[in-house]
């Protein structure tokens, strides 16, 4: 079978792209809409077919799942140490071209009505499709070079999209947040690669995670502060894919990612930027594994758990609905990676890993679902705060529905997505690190409760007096959020560990019936508690927040990590490191190049008269000078 078509799923955004770019001031909104629906509906279509060819026809051979890989020489640097283009066709590569072609897909159907009359629709349709475009080819790359391209790629999308309402300080301010705080995290990513380049001699894919390759047989050959070279280019890369995908302490641009319009965020936190890092270890998952017997891969599994717990505590206490969601994203993103970190390679032992990938897809519906049931919610209220909302669920039947299945499947319930997904995590974290198990399970009781204070809150709770009736979304942006629902409960029953492997094998994974529920009874107590707290109008979570004093206030200012970083870099770096060495380099390099240069200019100053140009001058120069020699002359003579 030849993917070599698959190129076309990349490219066609990129076309879709430069044709809105280019011509957004003649492109009017509307077709600018359906330019961009249809051009991901055609990469949908190819998506759908390269997944139906490689897991149904031509993937398995002899029970293994096979890697195709078409590529090409960009720049070469040795024999061995090359760059190439290409694309990669194996598990989990198709599993993310349906994850990022559906949503993106769907974003685009809904935007057509969520930006209705305004006047850059078209401009956010080019960027939407550059944004498919990027995350599209970070997952086909074949080396870590070009996925080092896209991922940059999708930095930009990103800058441009949370900064689309560009007259609005804030958003301004989010996008170079977000632009700066990964980028700080990609410059160790960028100096992971070059270690691995420089002690590997290849940056490519396929022979940098054979098990039985010459990089995993000689990962010790160099070491520094007890480490291996290889372990400490893992972490560096790790680091890169933490502050893509928000994990604590690079989580601070996530929050504020939210200045953009919500089917930005829909994209950027169920398909493209924020499962990117959890899909680069998946990608790398062999080297963590083997590479000094799973130090780095330790590292991500704590991580994770950290920034699971950390994300729901801060979740408990926020008030803006879309910031919820924003912190519920990067505590699952955490579960994700803590389940990539808790998992083994062979048959059973790597359950980690297929519930990582497993909870990365059913995520990206459930959580798609709620960004774009929260844009119709705030499309009907225009605020995104919890006390402008209540009763919404007569006026919005159809958000109200979607919303609630979204928020069950979150949570864990049985029979919804998630709770298949997550039940699969914690058992492999139950098997491998009870400590992280016991996050876990407290995680998804936190989970519970956040998500059905945000559904009471808006849905029922206090009925807030509006202005004027709210009325439901139009149907191209009900359509997809009844769509969205459908996946969230149907995605659970795929049979994911058939599918989706460490060791490119299928195994049959289990319901482990005592763990799930433990964890079912946890999240049920969330919702009992919610329920209790915020289904009517009642004064218990103001006596909650007034018992736990400081601990609120600090939860609910998210532990002024914000806050930290300014006077890190406001305070230290700036006042104390930057200010000397800019007075250093205006006073004395800069001093020592003006004094250089002043001197100069004075001394031509003086000295340009001896070439006036005047032919008296000369004269007299030349009279004077004899004059002079002659004196000198008859003095001597005279002594």
């Amino acid at each position: 079978m030849d993917f070599t078509y698959t190129i076309y799923i990349v490219l066609i955004p990129l076309a879709v792209f430069l044709l809105l770019g280019i011509n957004y001031n003649k492109i009017k909104p509307v077709i600018a809409g359906w330019i961009g629906s249809l051009g991901l509906l055609s990469s949908l279509v190819l998506s759908y077919y390269t997944a139906y060819k490689y897991f149904f026809e031509v993937g398995k051979v002899e029970g293994v799942y096979q890697t195709f890989v078409y590529k090409w020489r960009w720049m070469s640097f040795t024999d061995t140490l090359h760059i190439d283009m290409g694309v990669l066709i194996d598990q989990i590569s198709v599993m993310m071209l349906i994850v990022v072609s559906t949503i993106s897909f769907v974003v685009h159907l809904y935007s057509r009505g969520y930006m209705k009359g305004d006047p850059g629709t078209t401009r956010f349709f080019a960027f939407l499709s550059l944004f498919t475009f990027s995350m599209l080819g970070l997952v086909l790359a074949t080396n870590l070079f070009q996925i080092y391209i896209f991922w940059e790629l999708v930095g930009v999308s990103s800058f441009l999209l949370i900064g689309y309402y560009y007259t609005k300080p804030s958003a301004v301010a989010a996008a170079k947040k977000a632009f700066i705080v990964t980028r700080f995290a990609d410059l160790g990513f960028l100096i992971g690669i070059l270690i691995i380049g420089y002690y590997t001699g290849t940056f490519d894919f396929i022979e940098l995670t054979n098990p039985q390759g010459t990089v995993i047989a000689n990962w010790a050959s160099t070491s520094f502060m007890g480490l291996s070279v290889i372990t400490w280019a893992l972490i560096l890369i790790f680091i890169g894919g933490a502050g893509k995908s928000a994990m604590f302490p690079l989580h601070i641009w996530l929050p504020d990612a939210m200045e953009g319009p919500t089917p930005v965020s829909a994209l950027i936190h169920a398909a493209t930027m924020v499962v990117a890092g959890v899909y680069l270890v998946a990608r790398l998952f062999v080297m963590y594994y083997f590479v000094e017997d799973g130090f780095a891969l330790n590292i991500v599994a704590w991580v994770g758990a950290i920034s699971a717990l950390f994300a729901a505590i801060i979740a408990l206490t926020q008030n803006d609905i879309k910031r919820v969601l924003a912190f519920s994203t990067m505590s699952q993103i955490g579960y994700m990676m803590l389940a990539l970190g808790v998992s083994s390679y062979e048959g059973h032992d790597g359950l980690g890993y297929m519930a990582s990938m497993f909870h990365l897809f059913t995520h990206a519906m459930f959580k798609a679902l709620l960004f774009l049931g929260a844009g119709s919610i705030i499309h009907a209220v225009h605020s995104n705060y919890l006390k402008d909302m209540g009763g919404l669920r007569k006026y919005m039947p159809v958000t109200h529905i979607t919303f609630l299945i979204a928020a069950l499947s979150i949570s864990g319930v049985p029979g919804f997505a998630g709770f298949f997904s997550k039940d699969e995590i914690l058992v492999a974290a139950y098997e491998h690190n009870k400590l992280i198990y016991y996050i876990g399970v407290f995680v998804a009781g936190l989970t519970a409760f956040y998500m059905f204070r945000l559904y009471f809150g808006i849905f029922w709770g206090k009925e807030t007096v509006y202005n004027y009736k709210p009325h439901e979304s139009p149907l191209s942006m009900t359509i997809p959020l009844m769509f969205l629902a459908f996946m969230s409960i149907a995605a659970g029953y795929i049979h994911f560990s058939e599918y989706v492997t460490a060791d490119h094998q299928a195994f049959e994974a289990h319901l482990n019936v005592p763990l799930a529920a433990i964890a079912v009874g946890v999240g049920l107590i969330g919702i009992v508690l919610a329920f209790i707290f915020y289904k009517k109008e009642n004064n218990l979570s103001e006596k909650v927040s007034n018992a736990f004093g400081s601990f609120y206030k600090w939860t609910y200012n998210k532990f002024y990590i914000d806050e930290l970083y300014l006077f890190i870099t406001k305070q230290i770096i700036f006042k104390r490191i930057s200010a000397p060495f800019a007075w250093f380099d205006r006073h004395i390099v800069d001093g020592t190049m003006n004094l250089i240069g002043n001197t100069t200019v004075a001394t031509s100053n003086k000295i340009k008269g001896l070439q006036s140009g005047k032919l008296q001058d000369y004269a007299f120069a030349f009279v004077a000078g004899a004059v002079i020699l002659v004196m000198i002359f008859i003095y001597n003579s005279i002594i």
